[in-house]
């Protein structure tokens, strides 16, 4: 270590410049210490989002195939699927649609397709839970209808084939008796099990033993903000995956409650 002597200055000045550098040499080392401990921590962080972001990809990757459509388990378990569009309902009937399935459809233009796997001889409520399903995913909601109707159908009884060929994407020629369920109102319960968000008609939420949900009506509110008042009442924090499970239209948010099984309101 080289230290420069100036003749022209007395012993004592050139103590004191060399004193002043040296404090100046400590604060640089100082502050290069708290640098690499705040780059230690960026570092740590970038790792935690890192394996945070691994976690939601594995999460992603184990979704199950019913999943990419609207869904959700009647109070005697039972599976429902809905299309999301035209093409999701084409999906549904072509490769989910089988011989002791129920077909439901609200009776209005535009509306999910919806399938009770199992749904041939099912309870009342089962098939009651999965019309109320498919009426909140038909076009009743953004139109703000309060109520709608709603039919359902056997295997047997749908068909792509008229007199005059195929009919378009999403549209079947229904045949036969129908069941119906009429003056179906609009609402859903949103919670979550298993680490995955539900949707389920509101009349159902009782049934299926929730004692926390977002209750979910027709509103003012877009889809965004309703997406994140769900988040905060449900403490799901997908915000996309909330958006695609809400109905087309405009909402209204609220967190409900119900009382245990077996207690009387």
């Amino acid at each position: 270590m080289e230290i420069k002597i100036y003749f022209t200055r007395t012993a004592q000045k050139n103590a004191d410049e060399h004193y002043e550098r040296s404090k100046k040499f400590a604060l640089k080392i100082e502050g290069a210490r708290k640098a690499a401990i705040s780059l230690e921590r960026l570092l740590a962080a970038a790792r935690g989002d890192a394996q945070e972001k691994k976690r939601k990809v594995l999460r992603v990757a184990k979704k199950e195939w019913y999943e990419k459509f609207h869904w959700f388990f009647t109070s005697g378990n039972l599976l429902a699927v809905g299309g999301r569009d035209a093409k999701q309902n084409e999906l549904v009937v072509s490769r989910h649609f089988e011989n002791n399935d129920r077909f439901f459809h609200a009776d209005i233009f535009g509306a999910s397709v919806t399938i009770l796997k199992g749904g041939e001889g099912s309870r009342r409520e089962d098939r009651e839970e999965a019309a109320w399903f498919a009426a909140c995913y038909s076009s009743a909601w953004k139109n703000m209808s309060r109520t709608v109707d709603v039919y359902s159908v056997g295997y047997g009884q749908v068909s792509k084939s008229t007199a005059k060929g195929s009919l378009g994407a999403g549209s079947f020629l229904i045949s036969g008796e129908r069941e119906w369920f009429r003056s179906i109102p609009l609402a859903l319960a949103m919670f979550v099990r298993d680490g995955k968000l539900h949707s389920a008609p509101l009349q159902a939420a009782a049934r299926l033993g929730l004692e926390r949900h977002a209750t979910v009506e027709q509103g003012k509110l877009k889809k965004s903000e309703a997406a994140k008042r769900v988040s905060r009442i449900t403490g799901f924090d997908d915000i996309d995956t909330i958006m695609q499970q809400l109905p087309a239209g405009t909402f209204s948010i609220r967190e409900s409650s119900n009382p245990p099984a077996g207690v009387d309101k």
